[in-house]
Formats: structure tokens, C-alpha cells, sequence
């Protein structure tokens, strides 16, 4: 799922449909990844996406996203991480803790993520989507229900892959804009970037 990877805003979504086809619109490009936004009619929060090149493997980038029992790297603001189910390169159900900024409340979530393999392209994708019924909901908490997160990764060659990251999170309660935009806005380029300097520096 980071440094800022699987971490509560930057998990991403819950889109009943496929985002396929949809336009998005450039934002920027910040540290070698470009930044995409989409408007979604009903959900009244933005959808984005960020989009790059890592010269590493395509099997060793999604291992790294893929792996939930190993996130020392994930966001240093997820407090607490709890596995309830994993089974390697296909399904894994977890829950976060993530610590918000006084006077906001934390908030949590509780995630089922599922792998696919294209055999065919070698291209991997890794959904996460809200998990229900597994980890109860704490009073002293916000759960988090509504949110996706579709990590995309193909290979260009054997040391390049593309990665792409989409994600939208609705946090339950109208946050500051200042708030949502440090934890949203950037949050598929530090996350893309965390990825980067954990496997190019090797």
C-alpha cells in the first residue's frame, strides 16, 4: 500500500465503476512525476493521479507496494498497522491508524487490497477498497468508508517501469482546504518518490 503510500488520505477511493476513459486534467509536474486531477460528478471531492518512471523492475516495484507486512516506509503519520489477512501476490486485509493534526480526530481504516497479474502485457495492478465486518469502528476515531486507491505498474524494459498511482479519499467531516491540500494534492508524488529512492539507491 508508501512512505506515503497505503496511508489514509493518500489511499485513494471507492469509485463503483472503472475510471477507464475518463479525462483528466494535467496539474503539474513536480520531481519527475506528473500530476493529474478529475472532478467527479456526485462525489464532490477531486480524484487524482500521479504518473512516472522508476528505473527498477516492474517485479521489484510491485513487491515493494504489494508487501503489507513490511511498511516501515509508509507515512510516518500511520501510527498503527494490524494484518489481518495476507496471501502473497493476490489478496491482503489490514487496518492503519492515522494521525491527524490537533484539533482533528485520527482517523482509521480498514482495507481489502487485491493483486492481478496480466501475464500477458506483464503489467501488475494492486486495488485497495473499504473492508467491512473485520475491524470494529472506535468511538475516539473517524473511519474512513469511502475512498480507492489503483496502483498500476508495467514494465518498459527490464530496468524502467511505469508506475501510475489514482486514489481518492473522502475524509467524513469538511477539513480545512489548507489540510486537504498538503495531505492530498502531493500525496501521489511523495508517495511515487518514496518508491523511487527506496529502489534506485540500492
Amino acid at each position: 500500500m508508501l512512505k506515503y503510500v497505503y496511508v489514509f488520505f493518500f489511499l485513494y477511493l471507492t469509485l463503483p465503476y472503472s475510471l477507464v476513459g475518463q479525462n483528466w486534467k494535467f496539474v503539474k509536474e513536480k520531481d519527475g512525476v506528473q500530476l493529474y486531477s478529475r472532478e467527479e460528478t456526485g462525489k464532490g471531492l477531486t480524484f487524482f493521479k500521479g504518473v512516472a518512471e522508476i528505473k527498477e523492475s516492474a517485479e521489484k516495484v510491485f513487491a515493494l507496494i504489494e508487501d503489507v507486512n513490511h511498511t516501515a516506509w509508509w507515512d510516518s503519520k500511520v501510527s498503527h498497522v494490524k494484518v489481518h489477512f495476507y496471501e502473497k501476490n493476490k489478496r491482503s486485509q489490514y487496518y492503519l491508524v492515522y494521525t491527524m493534526p490537533w484539533p482533528f480526530k485520527n482517523r482509521d481504516l480498514s482495507v481489502d487490497m487485491t493483486t492481478s497479474i496480466n501475464q500477458a502485457t506483464s503489467e501488475y495492478k494492486i486495488t485497495a477498497l473499504p473492508l467491512s465486518g473485520v475491524f470494529p469502528e472506535e468511538k475516539d476515531l473517524v473511519r474512513i468508508k469511502d475512498y480507492r486507491q489503483v496502483w498500476t505498474v508495467k514494465p518498459i524494459n527490464n530496468r524502467t517501469t511505469h508506475i501510475e498511482l489514482e486514489f481518492y479519499v473522502n475524509p467524513v467531516e469538511n477539513l480545512p482546504n489548507w489540510l486537504l491540500n498538503l495531505v492530498l494534492i502531493d500525496s501521489p508524488i511523495k508517495s511515487i518518490n518514496t518508491i523511487r529512492q527506496l529502489l534506485e539507491k540500492k
